[in-house]
């Protein structure tokens, strides 16, 4: 053979094993996708698309919030748990990349073997006892003509890019969580402060309805309308800073602090809320985003895995050819044992063919395309569910904006109200219930405007949790 023809064999050998390869290429599935997540605001029209960013939560200018973050992304439990299955993937992927390269190891013996002098095979002039020496230098090769460990790779190597989404996806889900306590946290701590508020106020009119009720100026019974109606809303606080710590607590688990920090120091924040950003509700979005959502490329990995691993499972009908050699010396003097008369060599070859196993080889074809059913199945069942979140998560971004605009103006209404309220009380034209009730309506007031507050944040949080950030 001469080297024009040894080289054109060398060159199309690859080509024609890479054509060999058992088992589906992998080719994403078709998908019926609308065009856009949400129609297109008039404003947004002719704007060009802005890319969320990476460290959203930075937009509430909140420092006690970004270190928190920072906090939770270093200590996790969760996400350290995803980290080590990432670590273990790339391991994975390293060893099904080291089955396809040759093995390559050195050996080493020396035996000593005494003979029977009373043996048929023991003459004259043979040893009774000899030594034998070797070092060999072995390798071992199998060929991947039917691509069984290019497929085994493929899969390895879809396995660490899902592991790498799956991370991706608790970290965003971490931070969605973070974000929501934190500001559920805040919300607390301002409708504790806005009751404390309230029960002050309702004091202050005790107090002077106790005076007015000593010189006979009012009854018992409008004195203790006053009492109760202080007593009313001090009853708010003891399920409110039970709330606290138990939020304060949950906290601290999706902080990765220890068990006596749990049960410790509560982790800080502000005392106020800054003021929410001014976040406009994604519109417009191209559907290809969804694609791109950490857990649907995790589905889309276990999809190719799966697909991979088809051919692996029908390459086991075919044989299996093996090449092995070695080169070194063997001696029964040390001394002689790299020396050339002491030189060994051999190269082997080995073809294997399966025939009979009890349908072993079939029911493993079967068994891996199933699974591969199974993850095409999950796989469209994610991107389905990463659009109905994505819009779901727009609508109730919408929803929470306009209603805490709403609960602003209310609050502002009833604060009129419940001036002019003391103001006719004064004037002797409304009773003390027409102010405790205007008292009641207000605080219930603002306690809806906090609550709506901390829905609209944690509905920003959401929405950039359902778009993949």
């Amino acid at each position: 053979m001469n080297t024009r023809i040894r080289t054109s064999l060398l060159l199309t050998l690859p080509w024609l094993l890479a054509a060999c390869a058992m088992g589906p290429d992998y080719a994403r599935p078709a998908l019926d996708l609308p065009e856009r997540l949400a129609p297109t605001p008039p404003a947004a029209e002719s704007a060009p698309p802005t890319p969320a960013p990476i460290e959203w939560w930075k937009q509430f200018n909140d420092p006690a919030l970004d270190t928190l973050v920072a906090e939770g992304l270093a200590r996790n439990q969760d996400l350290a748990a995803a980290a080590t299955r990432v670590a273990s993937a790339r391991a994975q992927a390293g060893l099904a990349l080291a089955d396809r390269l040759p093995s390559v190891y050195a050996a080493a013996t020396r035996e000593r073997n005494r003979n029977s002098e009373l043996g048929g095979n023991f003459g004259p002039g043979q040893p009774v006892e000899s030594t034998t020496n070797r070092a060999t230098l072995n390798v071992s090769y199998e060929l991947d003509f039917w691509g069984r460990y290019r497929r085994a790779d493929e899969a390895a190597r879809a396995d660490l890019t899902g592991a790498e989404a799956g991370r991706a996806a608790v970290r965003n889900a971490l931070v969605a969580d973070l974000v929501r306590h934190y500001f559920a946290l805040t919300a607390i701590d301002s409708q504790l402060s806005a009751t404390r508020q309230a029960i002050l106020r309702g004091e202050e009119a005790l107090v002077m309805q106790r005076k007015r009720h000593e010189v006979g100026v009012i009854s018992d019974y409008e004195l203790g309308q006053r009492s109760a109606e202080v007593d009313a809303v001090r009853a708010q606080l003891p399920p409110l800073a039970s709330r606290r710590g138990q939020l304060e607590r949950s906290l601290a688990v999706l902080l990765g602090r220890s068990p006596r920090d749990v049960l410790g120091t509560p982790p800080a924040r502000n005392t106020t809320y800054a003021a929410i950003p001014p976040l406009a509700p994604p519109g417009g979005l191209a559907s290809e985003l969804m694609l791109r959502r950490p857990d649907v490329i995790e589905a889309e990995q276990r999809l190719a895995a799966a697909q991979a691993r088809i051919g692996v499972a029908r390459a086991a009908y075919f044989p299996t050819i093996s090449l092995t050699a070695l080169i070194g010396g063997e001696s029964s003097d040390l001394a002689d044992l790299f020396q050339g008369p002491a030189r060994v060599w051999n190269f082997a070859g080995r073809l294997t063919q399966p025939l009979w196993g009890g349908s072993r080889v079939t029911r493993s074809v079967e068994s891996a395309m199933a699974r591969g059913e199974e993850a095409l199945a999950q796989y469209r069942q994610a991107v389905a569910n990463a659009f109905r979140e994505a819009r779901d998560a727009i609508e109730a971004e919408q929803a929470a904006r306009e209603v805490f605009a709403i609960e602003q103006r209310r609050v502002t209404s009833l604060a009129r109200t419940w001036e002019l309220a003391k103001l006719r009380h004064a004037n002797g034209a409304a009773s003390q219930l027409e102010v405790i009730d205007a008292e009641r309506q207000l605080l219930l007031a603002e306690l809806d405007r906090i609550e709506s507050e901390r829905a609209q944040r944690a509905a920003i949080a959401d929405l950039y949790r359902a778009l993949g950030h």
